[in-house]
This record gives C-alpha cells, sequence and structure tokens, in this order.
C-alpha cells in the first residue's frame, strides 16, 4: 500500500464527516421544526454514520502506519507530519486533506453542540411546564432510589388562552 491509498481513505473520511454534518444539519431541522416523530431515526442515522466513520478511521491508521514506515516515521503519525516527509504532490494533498478536516471538526462540533443545547432546553421547557400545570410531582429521587416530589396540585386552567 502507498500514499494514493491513504489519500483515497482520506477522501473517504471526508466524505463521511460531510455526510455526519448533513445528518446533524437534518437532526437540528428537525429538532426545531418540532416534528420529535423522525427524531429517533435522524439520530440513529447519525449513530451509523459515526460507527462508519470508527471503521475507515481503523483502516487509515493501518495504511498510515504502513506508509509511515516507508517514510521514516515512527507509527500513527500526525497528518501534518506525514505532509512534511511525503513528496510532492502527496505533501500539498495532505496538508489539504488536514484543512479540510480542521474545518469539518470545527463545523460538526458546533453543530452538535446547538443540538444538545437545543435538546436540553427543550426537556427544561417541557419539565417546567408540565410542573407549572401540576401533571409532573416527581422532582427527583432519594438517595435510597425511591421518588421525591411534592403532591401533585390542583390548577385551574383559563381555556379561553
Amino acid at each position: 500500500m502507498g500514499l494514493a491509498e491513504v489519500s483515497d481513505i482520506l477522501w473517504r473520511e471526508r466524505e463521511l464527516l460531510d455526510v455526519l454534518l448533513f445528518k446533524l444539519e437534518e437532526e437540528q431541522l428537525l429538532l426545531a421544526a418540532g416534528k420529535v416523530r423522525w427524531l429517533a431515526r435522524a439520530t440513529r442515522e447519525v449513530e451509523l454514520v459515526l460507527e462508519q466513520i470508527r471503521l475507515t478511521e481503523l483502516t487509515r491508521s493501518i495504511e498510515v502506519d504502513a506508509v509511515a514506515a516507508s517514510l521514516g516515521l515512527d507509527a500513527n503519525p500526525s497528518l501534518s507530519s506525514l505532509a512534511e516527509a511525503a513528496p510532492a504532490p502527496w505533501s500539498d494533498l495532505f496538508r489539504s486533506h488536514r484543512s479540510a478536516f480542521l474545518t469539518l471538526t470545527q463545523e460538526i462540533s458546533s453543530l452538535a453542540e446547538a443540538n444538545r443545547d437545543f435538546v436540553s432546553n427543550a426537556y427544561r421547557s417541557a419539565q417546567e411546564t408540565l410542573r407549572a400545570i401540576g401533571a409532573v410531582s416527581v422532582d427527583g429521587y432519594t438517595a435510597a432510589g425511591k421518588r421525591e416530589g411534592s403532591i401533585p396540585r390542583r390548577r385551574l386552567l383559563d381555556e379561553a388562552i
């Protein structure tokens, strides 16, 4: 195996990261639209892409170690070290891959964090609403694992609102 195979794997990883970005964006749109019906499916699709990325990373690691040995590098070199040791035009291509990975991972991290915040805020809001109308009386659990909470309150709800 050689530099071309490593580059092919890096292209595949970039493709998968792009799909992950799309799936996270899709998940965010579902959250924003309140389409919780499809949220589990969207989350499952994100998990499937993450599994493909893990498998591709393993393949990349094996190939990069083989190429690193042929270039006189230690095992598990960084992409920037590989780019420095590789001959032209591979060095430029590996630098390009590195730059694209940095951009994609930043976008993915930001989007994943925004999705987590959205879900947390929606959950908190739902809990507060349910507590306000007395539908939820459980506030938590005791150290012994028993439910802890207040007695449900009766509320008068103005249906005209």
